[in-house]
């Protein structure tokens, strides 16, 4: 569809150019200037497509900025630049529109005609902002992380995320209930303290109906990283180009590394989905399936780590019963 439209915009410019021409009795060279200056706006169209809206915004604001500077600065010698030093005034604004020009390019990254317009209305554009969405809420763990001073900046609480937290926390089951007020309850603690500023913005998306879809569009608006713990979120985001901050990720990162050989003391709670299996749990969560445990349910044991198995979802330590294991060593030898 796009190519066909682009191929009409050409016969459009074609057209116009012959019809321009024939008036003036130049139908060909019409039909020519306009097939060359539809190739050239097809070509800007391309480049405008590839290049980044907030470093052009920010060039061309850099390029006007310099241009009147050096006028400014010009201004007390212009009876001095006359006749063959006229070249001086256009050299000195070429240099320092130039010049404006790069600089807007490499500070303007961040800029877009919606952060531009914030500005217009007063609201000032603020950098590290995280956006919260509804797990990470929900979950709890982000107002620890907060309480230990390494979340900084400014955390932001779009009104379609909080629609949703009350719209759990009016559900009619029980348990969706429970986890919504928990949510109200964690953003309460977090609007409490006094290293974190909880900012609740009216920015909505009505044509996107989808809330991931509209956090990932409010996050490119505000140029701000999402926080999160769902998976699929975090993938969408990191496709489009917005940075992530899984809390999931954080703590896999943070749990204890855990070698074959060593030993543990573990309680075994349940049994496993494998014959003769027992399963424990660490403090921080991590699954331990014990071999040959299943005798051992209700009882704290010594076992011997095996392997360690890595998933999206978190780590599974295996292992067996330390005295079984040592029984194996002494056989292999």
């Amino acid at each position: 569809m796009l190519k066909i439209l682009k191929i009409l915009v050409l016969f459009a410019f074609v057209g116009g150019g012959y019809q321009v021409g024939s008036y003036y009795g130049y139908a060909l060279t019409g039909g020519a200037i306009g097939l060359f200056l539809g190739i050239i706006t097809l070509l800007f169209n391309s480049l405008f497509e590839r290049v980044n809206t907030g470093r052009f915004i920010g060039a061309f604001i850099g390029l006007l900025l310099g241009i009147l500077f050096a006028r400014l600065l010009l201004v007390p010698f212009s009876s001095l630049i006359t006749g063959s030093l006229e070249i001086i005034n256009y050299a000195v604004k070429a240099l320092f529109g130039y010049g404006g020009m790069l600089i807007g390019a490499s500070r303007g990254k961040n800029l877009s005609v919606s952060g531009i317009l914030r500005l217009l209305k007063g609201q000032a554009l603020e950098s590290n902002q995280k956006i919260l969405d509804t797990s990470v809420i929900i979950d709890g763990r982000i107002a620890d992380v907060c309480e230990t001073g390494f979340i900084e900046g400014t955390l932001i609480v779009p009104q379609f995320i909080l629609q949703e937290l009350q719209h759990v926390a009016d559900s009619s089951d029980s348990l969706r209930r429970a986890r919504g007020r928990r949510g109200l309850d964690v953003l309460h603690r977090m609007q409490k303290m006094s290293g974190i500023t909880v900012k609740i913005i009216e920015e909505d998306f009505p044509k996107i109906k989808e809330v991931d879809a509209k956090l990932v569009a409010l996050a490119k608006m505000l140029d701000a990283k999402i926080l999160t713990n769902d998976f699929n979120l975090n993938k969408v985001a990191q496709l489009q180009g917005v940075v992530v901050l899984n809390i999931n990720e954080l703590a896999n990162a943070l749990k204890p590394v855990v070698l074959p050989g060593e030993s543990m003391r573990v309680f075994v709670l349940k049994e496993g989905k494998e014959h003769n299996q027992g399963v424990a749990y660490l403090d921080d969560g991590t699954m331990v399936v014990v071999e040959n445990g299943r005798r051992f349910i209700g009882k704290n044991i010594d076992v011997s780590v095996t392997s360690v198995l890595q998933t999206t979802a978190g780590r599974m330590i295996f292992s067996r019963p330390k005295n079984e294991h040592e029984r194996e060593d002494v056989r292999s030898h």
